[in-house]
């Protein structure tokens, strides 16, 4: 019996694997609900009003669950959570879950782990044979300390939920990330004005070009990558310009050197002077920020765009293999612990069109293995012999990746997505001539 935590995206696309794969488990979700942040309701939720998904419909969606013709290119993230809802139905996902229930603990055992959860005030431990660790990337805030006392209103954009937050406000917005662009756009019509602090370069691509979603072109043709990211840069150039021509600071790395921003819409707000772009701050008193190059405005509130952190509460780092300087857990694959063989790290992978296929994907090649180890074959043990060789390599496809905490479980979707296909391959074979696993049983208690 293995346990799942999490009911979002990842934890849904895993659970249907092991019913696929017929390898029975018990879900854990802290909420009372699938979908994970898509659930605005969610208290842990850090969706707000306007979010949109930031990839088209036909890249995201499970290739064995499209979503209905009359859903946006881009839906809205209430479409998402029905989304996910009807994928849960469909799957037979629901029956599985515990929800409103927290994991409090994960200790490991001398086989398998022992799980300590907590609904409604009252604790219960379980014994599992493996945990598969599916709780999402964006729910811990990154809240960097600011350069002095702010005696205005400081937010996180996980608390932003409504733009009447902004009305009749001085606002500073800090980061340029696809949520933080995404608000301050939001600002613009509430708050009397909008400032956008900007630490470094970012390329900035339009959600359509020629009327279609702009992440639907360039997959036909393979050019080398040099050749892709010149040409790309060029045509993103040629569409909405430079960004120093906006006011904001131009990229000193290539592009796709870090995840772009989705958003032409806050460089026609820069454009028409409804957002003034700033420096780094560089210091704060009271209401007055100082910026980088010497400029000073006074404001009432500072959202803070900066992001979120990796964080896995209710284990131990060390049975993550998680040194203390490295930006993410070091695994094969961000999912396989190059010792234990019971432990993996469900959705830790960003990639520019992975997807949630790709995630899908992730989570049969885990299916299969567990299926291998049950069985005691060649194929599992050559598996755990290559996970702990390469434990740590990065699926980068030769782009220099810049050296951010974010970009630390950050891969190339051909890449990754091919060595994928090819481990599940290789574990595929002979899988049908095994028999299955039982479908249901109950956990040790």
């Amino acid at each position: 019996m293995y346990a799942i935590i999490g009911a979002g995206p990842m934890g849904l696309c895993t659970a249907r694997q092991l019913k696929k794969h017929g390898i029975p488990f018990v879900g854990f979700e802290l909420h009372n609900d699938v979908g994970g942040l898509w659930d605005i309701d969610n208290p842990h939720s850090t969706m707000y009003d306007s979010a949109h998904l930031i990839s088209s419909k036909g890249t995201t969606e499970f290739s064995e669950f499209p979503m209905r013709d009359e859903v946006a290119p881009y839906p809205h993230h209430s479409e998402m959570r029905r989304y996910f809802r009807d994928y849960a139905r469909h799957f037979g996902l629901y029956e599985h879950y515990r929800f409103g229930t927290r994991v409090i603990s994960l200790e490991r055992l001398d086989k398998g782990w022992r799980l300590t959860s907590e609904h409604d005030g009252e604790r219960r431990e379980w014994r599992f044979d493996g945990v598969l660790i599916a709780n999402g990337t964006l729910h811990t805030p990154n809240m960097p300390r600011l350069p002095g006392e702010f005696s205005g209103e400081l937010l996180h954009s996980s608390d932003y939920r409504s733009p009447a937050v902004f009305d009749g406000k001085r606002v500073l917005v800090v980061g340029c990330g696809n949520s933080a662009c995404d608000i301050a756009v939001d600002a613009v019509h509430r708050a009397a004005s909008v400032d956008l602090s900007v630490r470094r370069g970012y390329y900035f691509l339009p959600k359509f070009i020629l009327g279609r979603p702009t992440d639907t072109f360039g997959g036909a043709i393979k050019l080398p990558r040099p050749l892709k990211q010149r040409l790309d840069g060029l045509l993103v150039r040629a569409l909405v310009g430079k960004p120093s021509q906006y006011g904001l600071p131009d990229p000193d790395y290539k592009l796709y050197e870090s995840h772009p921003v989705m958003n032409s819409l806050v460089l026609h707000h820069l454009g028409h002077g409804d957002i003034k772009a700033r420096r780094d701050v560089a210091g704060i008193d009271g209401r007055q920020v100082t910026f980088s190059d010497g400029e000073r405005a006074e404001y009432d509130l500072i959202l803070m765009g900066t992001g979120y952190k990796l964080d896995y509460p209710f284990i131990d780092r060390a049975h993550l293999n998680w040194p203390e300087r490295a930006g993410a857990p070091q695994l094969y694959l961000n999912v396989f612990h190059p010792e234990y063989d019971d432990l993996f790290m469900m959705g830790m992978v960003e990639a520019s069109g992975l997807g949630w296929q790709g995630r899908d994907e992730q989570a049969e090649l885990v299916a299969l293995y567990i299926r291998q180890l049950q069985a005691g074959s060649a194929a599992a043990r050559q598996f755990q012999a290559l996970k702990r060789e390469r434990v740590g390599i990065r699926l980068d496809g030769g782009y220099h990746y810049l050296d951010l905490e974010r970009m630390a479980y950050y891969v190339h979707k051909d890449s990754y997505r091919a060595s994928i296909r090819q481990h599940s391959d290789e574990l595929r074979q002979g899988l049908s001539a095994q028999p299955a696993a039982p479908a249901q049983a109950v956990a040790q208690q």
